[in-house]
């Protein structure tokens, strides 16, 4: 009855805010346990001694050999939570207890596809790590490039045959519709692979991914309310519900990582729901530091290369600064602020084109 009298903007915030909430409590409840599971079956971070380039990745190790062994592959947990919060929607919408589930065709179906999707391949870059098999300790880059290019490639098939999507948004007050026709699918593929990888690069402090996390898919959550997506707007919610329980044990001395399960899954996740809202162009600016962290990456790599020398002490960029003497938490606290100054001035741009 209560419900019954309530606009419908503010039935909209119950439901988002409640599953953001629920998604929170769910992931703080189930974390001891799961901690607890890693360290039992041992999956513990092998902290890699091999660059990109292939060379011996010393700097790294030397900065980061004491977290050799702590619990790894809390991105599972976070996807995981996600998946229960949306069953649990099913359930009750079933009942009649809501109106609408998070599982929807039009909205959150291709979300939670890369979601689960990518997380497997993750999942298996982590358990590779874990038991140091090979001598990368991992999956090789190019693999991981080619897996995240076939995914893209579907993804983008789907978009431009399926639901028609053949234009990118320009958000200036008055928004353009550029329609791009078949470029959208190499649009769509390099963003899955650039945000997957971007996000990817900037896990590597104690609370840094997940924090800047919380803040991109709270931003596109927001402008997904603006233009009608609904349930979209309250997957972003969950998402960030789940990240926030992960980052209450992740600020340093992290008790466990995410790792590839959650940085790949959830930077392609992000990549996704910024061209279903069809609001790439602002992805670079709420994302800012992945950027950056990216940029960092492929700066050096194209400096070695090219003119054998190195541009940062270390790539990625927050590695740089650790070897210059900042401390981990100084780091991880200065990139959230610049994350979300330029994530709250990315989702004003974003509401101009949606608003006018």
């Amino acid at each position: 009855m209560f419900l019954e009298n309530l606009s419908p903007i503010a039935k909209d915030l119950i439901l988002i805010v409640g599953s953001g909430t629920l998604s929170f409590l769910i992931a703080l409840a189930l974390t001891p346990w799961f901690t607890n599971l890693l360290i039992k079956y041992k999956i513990g971070k092998q902290i890699r001694d091999t660059a990109l380039s292939g060379e011996k990745a010393e700097i790294f190790s030397s900065l980061h050999a004491k977290k050799s062994g702590t619990p790894t592959m809390g991105g599972l947990l976070v996807w995981g939570v996600i998946i229960i919060v949306v069953l649990i929607s099913i359930v009750l919408q079933k009942y009649g207890i809501i109106t609408y589930s998070l599982f929807n065709r039009k909205e959150t179906w291709i979300p939670l596809f890369t979601l689960v999707t990518c997380g497997i391949l993750g999942a298996i870059d982590d358990y590779i790590n874990v038991r140091g098999i090979g001598k990368n300790k991992g999956i090789s880059a190019k693999f991981k490039l080619l897996w995240l290019t076939v995914f893209g490639a579907l993804g983008a098939w789907w978009f431009y045959n399926k639901l028609g999507f053949n234009s990118i948004t320009i958000p200036l007050p008055n928004a353009i519709e550029l329609n791009v026709g078949w470029l959208y699918i190499p649009i769509f593929i390099f963003i899955i692979i650039a945000t997957a990888n971007a996000v990817n690069f900037t896990d590597g402090l104690d609370g840094l991914a997940s924090g800047l996390l919380i803040l991109a898919f709270g931003a596109f959550g927001i402008i997904a309310y603006t233009k009608g997506l609904l349930i979209l707007s309250a997957l972003c919610a969950v998402i960030s519900g789940a990240n926030l329980a992960f980052l209450w044990f992740n600020v340093p001395p992290a008790k466990f990582y995410m790792g590839d399960t959650g940085s790949l899954a959830l930077g392609a996740t992000l990549g996704v729901i910024a061209m279903l809202v069809n609001q790439v162009l602002i992805l670079p600016i709420i994302g800012f530091i992945f950027v950056i962290e990216a940029l960092s990456v492929i700066i050096q790599l194209t400096s070695k290369k090219f003119f054998k020398r190195k541009v940062f002490k270390i790539a990625p960029i927050h590695h740089h600064f650790e070897k210059c003497g900042w401390q981990e938490w100084t780091i991880v606290m200065r990139f959230w602020i610049i994350g979300a100054i330029f994530a709250a001035f990315g989702t004003i741009i974003g509401l101009l084109g949606v608003l006018n």
